[in-house]
Order: structure tokens, then sequence, then C-alpha cells
């Protein structure tokens, strides 16, 4: 089992959120669509050559986003993560996945 977390602007959240889920993420025990989320503040600064979805090349950009977190198992982490990637709409989503000890 792993621990999946990403970030995402306000605009994409649910659509993310509904991809990652379809490919199997998010499912504890009997239930699925299971996620935590909170809305924090982050920032980066597209550089020459990037296509970004919000900003400019060479300036700081500084806006909401979410942070979720949800629970993917083994068999499933590498649909969801392409499913993340696709339906993301930045060019290099920031995510995190980290592996969970059964006990």
């Amino acid at each position: 089992m792993y621990k999946l977390a990403f970030f995402v602007p306000d605009s994409h959240v649910e659509q993310v959120k509904a991809a990652v889920f379809a490919a199997g993420g998010g499912r504890i025990g009997d239930y699925e669509h299971c996620a935590w989320q909170t809305l924090g503040q982050g920032q980066f600064r597209p550089m020459q050559g990037s296509q970004p979805f919000i900003g400019r090349a060479g300036e700081v950009e500084v806006l909401e986003e979410w942070k979720v977190e949800l629970v993917v198992a083994d068999e499933a982490i590498t649909a969801v993560i392409d499913a993340l990637r696709q339906h993301h709409p930045y060019e290099t989503p920031a995510y995190e996945v980290q592996p969970l000890l059964d006990i």
C-alpha cells in the first residue's frame, strides 16, 4: 500500500481526484473515493522553455493549491500516477509517493 499526495489548483481538483479514483486510488476496505485535502499556498517560477498553465516564464507565481492525500494499493499505483499526470493541468505535477507498512 502507498500514500499518494499531490498538489493541484482549485480549477482542477475535482477532475484530478476523479481520475485517480477511477484508476483505483482512494480505496480503504469497503470504501472508495477516500481522500484528505487541505488548502494551502504554493509557489513556483517557470523557467525559459516551459509552457506554464499558470504564470509566465521568469516570474514567481504564488497561488492557492489543494494538497490531496489518499492511499493506493500496490497493484494500482502505476495506473493512478499515470491518471494523475494525464489529468493534471501542470506540465510537471508535484506529487509524493510513500510506501506504507501493514501492521
